[in-house]
């Protein structure tokens, strides 16, 4: 009589199958824990900036608030030497102009962008919306948020498949936008 060494054929199928059941269940969890965590620090994020805002606007009360995300941070990831109002240094160089050294930036899988506009006849930006939208759809993010310079989060539980952080104040107040609790 032979003795066998190893695994037959059958048993490593049955372990391959066992694999990929356990790999089935397991990968849409991870993906909504990924959309999850992303979601909250995109919120931490919108807070932040609505605070680099609030100091903005303190600084520079001449300006009012900003209307790109690149002047609320430093003008390289090196540090900031002397904020400016066009660098003032308030936010992470990450936030204020990774990827796009301008009026939008990316971080955790989030898009994000200000929007600021002066009140007729004034060159002051009294009135502010920032947005955050995911860079992909389903996969880093399923709802939009925004806000204005009342400081309250809100997001867009229909946002459908839409990539566009928010750049309207009316349209941030409206109804399509509910509050964050």
């Amino acid at each position: 009589m032979r003795t066998q060494n190893g695994f037959s054929l059958i048993e490593l199928l049955i372990v391959v199958a066992i694999i990929l059941i356990i790999a089935a269940i397991a990968i849409p969890n991870l993906l909504r824990a990924r959309i999850a965590a992303n979601e909250s620090s995109a919120v931490a994020s919108m807070r932040t900036i609505n605070t680099a805002q609030m100091s903005y606007q303190t600084a520079y009360p001449t300006i009012g608030f900003s209307g790109a995300l690149s002047s609320l941070g430093p003008p390289a990831a090196t540090g900031c030497p002397t904020p400016t109002s066009t660098n003032a240094c308030i936010l992470d160089y990450a936030l204020a102009q990774a990827f796009s050294g301008g009026a939008s930036g990316y971080k955790s899988g989030y898009q994000f962008a200000v929007n600021a506009a002066p009140v007729a006849g004034s060159p002051i930006n009294v009135t502010f919306v920032s947005g955050a939208a995911p860079s992909d759809w389903g996969m880093s993010g399923v709802r939009r948020f925004c806000s204005i310079e009342d400081n309250v989060v809100r997001y867009d539980p229909n946002s459908g498949q839409s990539m566009t952080p928010e750049n309207s104040s009316a349209t941030c107040t409206s109804a399509t936008y509910a509050v964050l609790q």
